[in-house]
């Protein structure tokens, strides 16, 4: 049985396998051993794409369907229901399964073997507030394997598997990883003796990288486009906010794809007619009518990552494809103001954890940060208050779990 590790993340994909004794990751794209987990249905050319070359697409303007987030989706209805997506008929889930098997087809032609078994990481938890949708995740990403040509696949913990892959650890301390995904954030208490890496407590909450994003939306960006401006009634004096639907959706990376629909076209062309400030929903029209949603998505991603560069203090969201001048700038209080209660919830589920594996903070001698949202200095920030002695190892956040997985996958 050969197996493939797979790292399937709410915003990049990995995969990986042992060779010599080390993990080896697989070029899934030319010169890269991570791409997003994106994926652009090309209406002229009836064909999908996959990764960077979907990003690509959907920047320069081509006619299509683009879809990022989807393992967000899992465990949903919406993973189920058939639909016209671009110039096909289908499943969400169907989707998935193409992706993964864009993954295996990859890795084979890269190494020559086929691989029948996946041992896919997953978070904690799909869904740390229902655990109906939390079980049918699983259930729903399983189906996806096998639609995908795998005849089998087991998961591992993403956090455990990036116990795995972390350095050293000072005698008689124990590590915590602290896994930040795109939308999941997963903790694991561990221990080493020698090689021999011993997880003792797990736990997750559904807060990640793509929330982040969505705050910063909300707080910076939909106001610009209308979110809590007022529009005359359309009988009688007076006036009543916007709904906030339209705005929490394209505030949404897994919901963009959705919003633009004839029934919200219309409700915001006559929000532009009657708003008392109708450059407001001037601006989101024009959203809606050239389907920006995504490219405000990127560039509120473009201004995340930025303000978190060393000796950065402020930053700009680029939304001049929407009107030349708006560029709105935020800045690093903002930023913490904005994303104040996903630390608090990443601190807690943090705390949680430790409780679960009967530990103290004090015992924690090294803090893994794993995930390209664990590099975000709020998260840090809240680590810091929680661990101060702690020594802190961020190595290959973005492929740690990648490489935990084909290490375990060696020995499956």
């Amino acid at each position: 049985m050969n197996t493939l590790g797979i790292d399937f993340g709410t915003s990049n994909t990995a995969a990986g396998v042992m060779v010599a004794g080390r993990p080896f990751l697989i070029e899934v794209e030319p010169g890269r051993t991570t791409l997003p987990t994106s994926v652009f249905l090309d209406y002229d050319r009836k064909q999908t794409t996959y990764g960077s070359i979907a990003n690509a697409a959907l920047i320069d303007g081509r006619e299509g369907r683009f879809m990022r987030a989807l393992k967000s989706v899992l465990g949903t209805p919406l993973m189920r229901e058939r639909r016209q997506i671009a110039y096909e008929r289908m499943t969400l889930l169907e989707v998935v399964a193409r992706f993964l098997r864009m993954i295996r087809e990859r890795a084979e032609a890269a190494t020559g073997v086929a691989y029948d078994h996946a041992l896919s990481g997953r978070p904690v938890q799909f869904h740390s507030a229902d655990a109906v949708r939390n079980a049918q995740a699983e259930v729903d990403l399983r189906e996806a394997y096998v639609m995908a040509g795998f005849k089998d696949v087991t998961f591992m913990y993403e956090p455990e598997a990036a116990a795995l892959a972390s350095g050293p650890l000072a005698k008689g301390t124990l590590g915590l990883i602290v896994d930040i995904g795109g939308g999941t954030s997963d903790f694991s208490v561990f221990e080493r003796d020698g090689e021999a890496t011993a997880v003792i407590a797990s736990h997750g909450v559904r807060v990640g990288g793509t929330d982040f994003d969505r705050a910063i939306s909300l707080a910076h960006v939909m106001p610009l486009l209308g979110r809590g401006a007022e529009v005359r009634n359309a009988m009688g004096p007076g006036t009543h906010l916007a709904p906030n639907a339209v705005f929490n959706d394209l505030a949404t990376w897994q919901k963009i794809a959705f919003v633009y629909t004839p029934e919200n076209r219309r409700m915001v062309a006559d929000f532009a007619k009657k708003g008392v400030d109708p450059q407001l929903f001037g601006r989101l029209k024009t959203v809606l009518d050239m389907g920006l949603g995504h490219d405000i998505a990127f560039a509120v991603e473009a201004g995340k990552i930025q303000i978190n560069r060393p000796g950065v203090q402020d930053a700009g969201i680029d939304l001049r494809v929407i009107d030349k001048a708006l560029w709105p700038r935020f800045t690093k209080p903002a930023l913490a103001d904005a994303l104040a209660d996903h630390a608090a919830q990443i601190s807690a589920c943090a705390a949680e954890t430790l409780k679960m594996a009967h530990v103290t903070p004090e015992r924690i001698g090294k803090i893994v940060f794993v995930g390209g949202s664990s590099l975000m200095h709020v998260v840090e920030d809240a680590m810091v208050a929680m661990f101060p002695d702690a020594a802190l190892e961020r190595g290959e956040a973005f492929t740690a779990v990648a490489d935990g997985l084909a290490i375990a996958a060696g020995s499956v």
